[in-house]
């Protein structure tokens, strides 16, 4: 058997590639082929997955939209998992209609989007900022996600994660450690798998003039007409990544394809066919142009894999 083989036959239900373009995976439309690319369709199946990767020695990274992703232009060697539709049960708990407060499970592969909309149109508030974010909630929480003034950590109770180890645990609000795009689930590379949120009712209306507010400002001030991962900078501490990178003359800079956007100087976007080494060159070119006039480094907000 292939290792492809042994790995569908370990997690059971879930669809399992060899050679899958990561390009397809990601919002950037970027990336080369990772040797193994599986969807396990249950929590178990996944955790079968990561034993069997531990056992066999396999790298492997775990995604969720593939929405603040580089991956090298050679691929990924090892399994790539995908978090994503297959992992997304909802369970909502209220104790009666009028109820002021809701705690929401929802499992890590649900879009970030698409339950910023559901909650919203339950007439619950405290989640409209996360209107729009292309990622999922696993990925939202690992980052500790943020928009328009509000964070993940303002919302979540605890999470369920996996270790690499296979070992299951339940992680309170404070044991995340969460805070600016950083958490306690990053630094130990651990794996959401559902989270615990809990929401106030609020005023339906009100709650979808915010909404459509958010929305409306998304589309005029950031390039999504184009591909790419989002932010592609962090936000350094007294500063604006893209008014840093706006006044040092870069909006519209390019390598090749890869683009400074013309709308929003702290998006790096995909104009065309632009590779991941034209992206990485072009992001190491901004941060030395900035540092040279502000003294000031960019960290990108971008996570970068693969062979590039």
């Amino acid at each position: 058997m292939t290792l492809a083989e042994q790995l569908k036959s370990v997690i059971g239900q879930g669809m399992v590639w060899e050679n899958e373009p990561m390009k397809n995976h990601t919002t950037f439309h970027i990336g080369g082929p990772a040797d193994i690319f599986a969807c396990p369709e249950t929590e178990e199946g996944l955790i079968r997955g990561l034993g069997w990767c531990r056992e066999a020695q396999v790298p492997f990274y775990i995604i969720g939209n593939g929405s603040n992703l580089l991956v090298g232009d050679r691929g990924f060697r090892g399994v790539i998992f995908k978090i994503c539709r297959n992992l997304d049960a909802l369970e909502i708990q209220e104790s009666d209609k009028e109820a002021d407060e809701v705690w929401l499970r929802a499992g890590a592969g649900v879009m970030l989007a698409k339950l910023a909309k559901d909650i919203s149109f339950r007439g619950y508030t405290g989640f409209e900022f996360a209107t729009g974010i292309p990622g999922t909630l696993g990925g939202a929480v690992t980052m500790n996600a943020g928009a328009y003034g509000g964070e993940m950590k303002q919302v979540i109770e605890s999470v369920r994660a996996v270790s690499a180890g296979g070992e299951i645990r339940e992680l309170s609000l404070e044991e995340l450690e969460l805070g600016y795009r950083t958490s306690r689930i990053q630094k130990e590379s651990l794996i959401v798998l559902s989270v615990l949120m809990k929401f106030k009712r609020g005023d339906r209306e009100a709650i979808s003039a915010r909404v459509e507010e958010l929305s409306r400002q998304r589309r005029e001030k950031q390039p999504l007409e184009y591909p790419s991962a989002g932010s592609t900078f962090k936000r350094p501490e007294g500063f604006f990544a893209g008014k840093l990178i706006q006044d040092a003359g870069l909006k519209g800079y390019r390598v090749g394809d890869a683009m400074v956007s013309e709308k929003h100087s702290g998006f790096v976007i995909n104009a065309g066919e632009a590779t991941a080494l034209q992206v990485r060159q072009l992001m190491a070119d901004v941060d030395r142009e900035v540092y040279e006039k502000f003294q000031v480094h960019l960290e990108p907000e971008v996570r970068l894999i693969g062979e590039f």
